[in-house]
This record gives C-alpha cells, structure tokens and sequence, in this order.
C-alpha cells in the first residue's frame, strides 16, 4: 500500500509544480504586453481562378473589360484568361 502512495504522491508534487511552471508563464507573457496588429488591416481578396484569399497587397492585379481582379500566382491568373477565352 505504500507504494500506490507514494506514486499518488509523487504524482501530486509533479502536478503542483507543473501549475507553478504555468503560472510563471502566464505572468511572465503579461508582463511582455500585447503585440499591438499592425497599423493598419489588410483588405482580403479572392482569387477567381482558385478561390482562395489574399491580402491584396500580395495579389497580382489584372483588368479585364474594365473590372479589377487579383490572383494569387501567375498560374491562376492564366487559368482565368483560358476559362475566359472559352466562353466567348
């Protein structure tokens, strides 16, 4: 019987010390502050060819009968100029 208690026991000590490890974390990242986001928000776009979004700072622009759209590589912007040519 003494063996199963001193498992409990060493299992108590493991858990105690395991909060106090958190604990400190925790007060350690408070006091770090917040990573303030950057000033200002990116604008998502999506990517016809793929559907996928983009900040639209990342996406390549191209007009096409005067209306904007924006791709996430090369590869979905030619996509979406051969879908475009099969349709008329």
């Amino acid at each position: 019987m003494s063996g199963l208690f001193r498992i409990i026991l060493y299992a108590l000590v493991a858990y105690f010390i395991y909060i106090i490890v958190k604990s400190y974390q925790s007060l350690k990242q408070s006091k770090k502050g917040r990573r303030r986001p950057s000033s200002k928000p990116s604008i998502m776009v999506k990517d016809p060819a793929c559907n996928t979004y983009l900040p639209k700072e990342d996406a390549l622009k191209e007009t096409y009968k005067g209306k904007d759209y924006f791709f996430c590589s090369a590869e979905c912007r030619d996509r979406f100029y051969e879908t475009k040519k099969k349709k008329g």
